[in-house]
């Protein structure tokens, strides 16, 4: 029996169904998954496979990427990353022998000498990359995949921007409008609700690309405020080519912001955060809506143009 054997075997077994649940759901995720493809082939260049099977080597059995140093072994050879080394505690997923604290050092070593394609291939990288730069690149790379901008609910939903944008329509129902300038109307049986307030979100195609408006109620500290802000479908470089301004108003007021849309690179949270948009206290947005002042009926106008 292997060092170590016989005393994590009591403490895997107890785990057994925790384990197998995590490595066949992470095995059957990252099969299917679509960047597993981009990342078949070592050594050559734009993905051309290697006759090596060091790729084989180097994919970690539990989460089926690559794995990075430290690179950890159990008794009887078996290898995994270190980030699942904590998520099977401590207990090979193979064998189930304790792990210890067994580095792999020749695979580590194998590694070195690697070259591998971006694993965002597939959505137009071609970049071939040292084996210990590839990870650095791809948490920047310009071709990886976007989350769904989405903010009323949780969504894990990531694509490229075509697919997102099937997904708003088809999934979350929003609303898609063609052109540059708009005029939307929010209404709110209850405006005093703030803490329940419905996200709203509509999305524009214009010059060839689609823009995100989303309009919310939130607190700001103690005051409860309503926000407009708009999100570009596509990376911060490109988002800076455009500006776009928001005006609500009524009764010979009018609240005016100019700005540029962010990118949902930044997520929904991160942008409304930061304050970037046209906001307007509740009392203000009452106060444009009129009447007796007990439903909120704001009109948003708005123009989305391109940089020189």
């Amino acid at each position: 029996m292997a060092p170590g054997g016989g005393i994590c075997k009591e403490v895997c077994e107890s785990r057994s169904a925790f384990a197998d649940y995590d490595v066949t759901t992470a095995n059957l995720d990252l099969r299917s998954s679509p960047f597993r493809k981009a990342t078949t082939g070592v050594g050559g260049k734009h993905g051309t496979p290697s006759t090596s099977g060091v790729h084989e080597l180097l994919e970690c059995p539990v989460c089926m990427d690559l794995m990075h140093p430290p690179i950890h072994q159990c008794p009887n050879g078996h290898t995994l990353c270190s980030n699942c080394k904590a998520r099977v505690h401590n207990c090979c997923p193979t064998c189930r022998f304790e792990l210890g604290n067994i580095r792999c050092l020749a695979l580590e070593k194998i590694a070195e000498s690697l070259e591998l394609p971006c694993r965002y291939q597939i959505f137009g990288c071609h970049d071939i990359f040292p084996y210990y730069s590839k990870l650095k690149h791809e948490q920047n790379c310009q071709f990886r995949p976007y989350s769904c901008p989405y903010a009323g609910a949780e969504c894990s939903v990531t694509g490229d921007i075509p697919l997102l944008v099937m997904h708003l329509k088809d999934d979350h129902k929003v609303d898609m409008h063609d052109g540059c300038t708009f005029n939307h109307r929010y209404v709110k049986s209850n405006p005093q609700e703030v803490e329940n307030a419905t996200w709203m979100l509509t999305v524009f195609n214009c010059f060839g690309r689609q823009f995100c408006l989303h309009f919310e109620a939130f607190h700001l500290g103690m005051a409860p405020v309503y926000m407009a802000f708009l999100r570009f479908m596509g990376d911060e470089n490109e988002a800076r080519k455009f500006s776009y301004s928001l005006e609500v108003g009524g009764y010979g007021r009018k609240l005016i912001w100019q700005g540029v849309p962010r990118s949902i690179r930044d997520s929904h949270k991160m942008v409304r955060d930061s304050q970037d948009g046209l906001i307007i206290q509740r009392k203000l947005a009452l106060f444009f809506s009129g009447g007796e002042r007990q439903q909120l009926k704001l009109k948003v106008a708005g123009r989305i143009w391109k940089e020189q």
